[in-house]
């Protein structure tokens, strides 16, 4: 979090503190683009390759998860080893260390320092969670059982037997951190500091027989615990839900949350955008033609979806009906989004009438045939039925086949027009 008189990285590449690692990388490149000193007139150019600069650092804090971290949580103290832009006091990395892990790395706050160790949040479980179109539809709850590890009862988290002294940890020297080597790519390694894996990052350690009987010294247990969880109705595909204080416990932290993530499967007859469903109207040649009145859905509820189609309004191919009122409903109040449904004409199979004298009734009832085109020259043609269109043009060497001509952040043409029933 940016301090007063100090610079919002945020700021800096025009996004939101919410903004996803691609969000950030887009902007960033459009900053670049903008700012980059050989694009601009020799008299900006200072300006401009000061803007550069900081757009360049913003993304490269920005870009990384573990620095982004530190800085929503410090700001630029935690890279510039100042707190409150210039002139400010002077930040001690055990101070954010002790925030980030709970812990201290010796000296003031730390294992034997003279202030108070200030606990942080645990870290959070996330995991997906995948919901049916009826669940969020109508609202779910969920109830289960989760192993979770929670702070030991007995030792209360120490580890060791009651009034058991502890010594300082030799492989961390009681910092409760270590450095490690971790391989980041082919022959490239990275010195990183790491929880200690032998005094769990307390810095401290019980000899074997003034280890806490229960939880053998590791400090925490397993136990299984009832869970539950509520999908409102209404609810969307990527939105969360929170079990605050339900992730796994680590001594001197308070526990994080249990974060799910809802995967809406895809379903076999709606379609969903936004609060608005699609489903597809098959429909016969005559019921097209003359009307209906039945059934024709069953909802995501369960009830009939029943239309009432008169006579003399004709049903074509790819139209598109918009039925108010029945599409997904919003999470307050009763209102609901709207059902588009697209017809689709189911026509006879080949050689349906039987005798000519029924093609030549029909013939009457139908609307005439459409006049031929006016030509100096005609040729009878042989012909094939089934063609694939997208086959047009296929291993011809012409560049335009198979190019997605659409821009994938325009809305496209020629889409179906819906009327309301």
């Amino acid at each position: 979090m940016a301090s007063d008189g100090e610079i919002d990285l945020y700021d800096i590449l025009e996004i939101d503190r919410t903004a996803t690692p691609d969000q950030v990388k887009k902007a960033y490149r459009k900053a670049a683009l903008r700012y980059h000193p050989d694009k601009v007139p020799e008299d900006q150019r200072e300006e401009s390759e000061a803007k550069f600069k900081e757009a360049s650092r913003a993304y490269e804090i920005l870009s990384d998860e573990d620095k982004r971290h530190l800085y929503d949580t410090h700001g630029m103290a935690a890279f510039d080893g100042s707190r409150g832009g210039p002139g400010g006091p002077e930040v001690d990395l055990n101070d954010i260390l002790s925030q980030m892990f709970g812990f201290g790395m010796g000296g003031p706050g730390g294992p034997g320092g003279g202030g108070p160790m200030r606990p942080r949040k645990g870290p959070d479980e996330e995991q997906e969670y995948k919901v049916t179109l009826e669940e969020l539809y109508k609202g779910k709850t969920v109830k289960f059982s989760a192993n979770k590890q929670v702070v030991c009862s007995v030792c209360k988290g120490s580890g060791g037997k009651e009034k058991a002294k502890p010594t300082s940890c030799d492989r961390c020297k009681g910092h409760g951190m270590v450095e490690a080597i971790r391989q980041i790519g082919p022959g490239m390694m990275r010195r990183e500091t790491v929880l200690c894996d032998h005094c769990t990052g307390s810095g401290k350690v019980y000899k074997e027989k003034d280890r806490c009987k229960k939880c053998k010294g590791k400090r925490t247990t397993q136990e299984k615990k009832a869970l539950e969880i509520y999908i409102p109705r209404g609810s969307m595909q990527g939105e969360r839900i929170v079990l605050e204080g339900e992730a796994d416990q680590y001594p001197d932290q308070i526990p994080g949350d249990i974060i799910f993530t809802l995967v809406e499967e895809p379903h076999d007859v709606f379609s969903r955008l936004g609060n608005d469903l699609s489903a597809e109207l098959t429909v016969s040649l005559s019921e097209a033609l003359t009307g209906f009145n039945r059934v024709v859905l069953k909802h995501l509820d369960g009830r009939g979806i029943q239309l009432n189609r008169p006579r003399g309004k004709i049903l074509r191919p790819v139209d598109c009906i918009k039925i108010p009122g029945e599409g997904m409903p919003l999470k307050r109040g009763e209102a609901k989004g709207d059902l588009y449904l697209l017809v689709k004409v189911e026509f006879p199979e080949d050689d349906w009438l039987k005798d000519d004298s029924a093609y030549e009734t029909l013939a009457t009832i139908l609307p005439p045939a459409l006049p031929a085109v006016e030509a100096e020259e005609v040729d009878e043609v042989e012909y094939e039925d089934g063609a694939d269109i997208e086959e047009m043009g296929a291993d011809q060497g012409d560049p335009r086949f198979a190019h997605d001509w659409e821009d994938d952040d325009e809305p496209g043409d020629g889409q179906a027009q819906c009327a309301t029933q």
